[in-house]
């Protein structure tokens, strides 16, 4: 929580966007069709929290939504917390299947949709034994609802992205969200005035947790169902200035011509690292906007942060820091247990955003990482991902990096395989960037040595069409061991 909003007495996320946006006719939704001022905004929510009042979902219980970013979907998530009853959305491409096992995960008594996503989400319902209940096109105007929130209470359910089994409900209490609000306004000078724009899936921890992140910093926001270039010049025309992307999709924007239709005044990315590259293009086609990459995950973010002086620094003479993830963000404290001689170990932190943690406070996160004399944090991969060969270790993030560098490769994932003699081996799944010409094994193994250790070098290559990814883009790994 930032010392402004303690000295005004406001301990939860509801209180905030009251004090806010209640009574104001600045923007505070901006879309094609649209724009809503934040007294709108605010008697849309209490039009849907009525309505899930009516539908019979009960307070303090999450309300399961299948359902992309809209106007809609914002004003739901916002009555459905002022109303004590904790939007928790799903996303409108997960099977049936996925959408059963989540809903059964927050013991759903029923589940939302918009017209749109009433198929899936009526046979994950069905599986689920729970009630659909399908929002219309708009709710109506009203009140905001009575009731009263506590810092405890919770405000928001994000799911995991499930790589290793079922996504996991992360329970965001008001108070964390109140922590992360001010940690990621003093990370992106985000505040009133400006209008914010993601590009990831409502349900993911950068879609609807960025919302809330942004109307709670006093920021507009620009709701998009999907990435697109054509969602990126209409953000570009309706204002935008603070964006989140991936590399991927900077590279998408570049390789279009359409990057510069947008010029907001931050660009965050996250993710993966970005290419030296794609920054130079994307700097010349963006002059003005500060980068600034935010390494995170649903239980806890940020963690860190790689600036705009950073990004200009690697450019200039430490292109090897667009490597790393920045560092630790202010008021969090990162520690690397089980360090071995190479310095990697375990992430663990500890902040008061963090949402999810250990008994002792601390919040073991999976990755695995080092911190270097200057403070930058150098991920490796995750604990579980980590390779054994013959007592060394061997981490897939570095081997990965090393291959993507071959101009024949599109994409990679390397993974351990069972062997008798060296417990594990190292084996690399190759996308290649020409279908009908991969690069041969051979060719692959010797850019490989050129790069790493001989051991750290994989003696299986396979060519795929495509890697196994979840509805997250997150690569699925254990797909690939067989």
């Amino acid at each position: 929580m930032s010392e402004s909003t303690r000295a005004i007495g406001i301990t939860t996320w509801n209180d905030l966007v009251r004090e806010r946006w209640l009574g104001s006719a600045e923007p505070a939704v901006i879309s094609r069709e649209s724009v809503w001022s934040g007294d709108e905004l605010l008697r849309r929510a209490g039009g849907a929290a009525a309505w899930l009042s009516a539908a019979g979902f009960p307070v303090g219980a999450p309300v399961p939504a299948v359902l992309d970013e809209s106007p809609l979907a914002i004003a739901l998530a916002v009555g459905a917390s002022l109303g004590g009853r904790p939007l928790a959305p799903l996303g409108t491409k997960l099977p049936p299947d996925d959408l059963a096992v989540a809903l059964s995960g927050v013991d759903a008594m029923g589940v939302v949709a918009t017209l749109e996503s009433a198929p899936a989400a009526a046979e994950a319902a069905r599986r689920a034994g729970c009630a659909l209940h399908v929002l219309g096109e708009n709710p109506s105007s009203a009140d905001l609802p009575d009731v009263a929130s506590a810092p405890d209470d919770v405000a928001l359910v994000v799911h995991t992205s499930g790589t290793t089994g079922a996504p996991k409900p992360v329970r965001i209490r008001h108070h964390e969200l109140l922590a992360r609000i001010g940690t990621y306004a003093g990370a992106l000078t985000l505040g009133p005035g400006d209008r914010y724009c993601s590009a990831s899936p409502f349900y993911h921890t950068a879609g609807v947790a960025m919302v809330f992140t942004a109307l709670g910093a006093g920021a507009a926001v620009i709701p998009q169902a999907w990435f697109s270039v054509e969602g990126w010049r209409l953000a570009g025309r309706l204002g935008m200035s603070c964006a989140l992307l991936v590399p991927t999709m900077i590279d998408l924007l570049l390789a279009a011509g359409a990057l510069a239709d947008a010029r907001p005044r931050v660009l965050q990315y996250g993710a993966a690292p970005i290419d030296p590259a794609t920054l130079t293009e994307a700097l010349r086609a963006l002059a003005e906007t500060r980068f600034i990459q935010i390494f995170g995950q649903t239980e806890v973010s940020p963690i860190s942060v790689l600036s705009h002086a950073d990004h200009l620094r690697a450019l200039d003479d430490r292109v090897d820091l667009l490597g790393s993830v920045g560092r630790p963000v202010s008021g969090l404290e990162l520690c690397v247990e089980g360090a071995g001689d190479d310095g990697v170990g375990e992430l663990a932190v500890r902040a008061p955003h963090v949402f999810v943690a250990d008994p002792d406070g601390w919040r073991r996160t999976g990755d695995l990482g080092r911190l270097d004399e200057e403070g930058y944090l150098w991920l490796r991969g995750r604990v579980h991902d980590r390779i054994v060969r013959g007592g060394e270790n061997i981490y897939p993030l570095e081997v990965e990096r090393a291959l993507s560098t071959h101009s024949g490769v599109r994409d990679v994932a390397v993974v351990g395989m069972p062997d008798r003699r060296w417990g594990e081996i190292v084996k690399a799944a190759i996308v290649p960037a020409d279908p009908s010409a991969p690069p041969s094994a051979e060719e692959l193994s010797a850019h490989a040595r050129a790069r790493l250790a001989h051991f750290k070098v994989p003696e299986i290559f396979e060519v795929v069409p495509e890697l196994p990814r979840n509805a997250s883009g997150k690569v699925l790994r254990r797909k690939l061991v067989g």
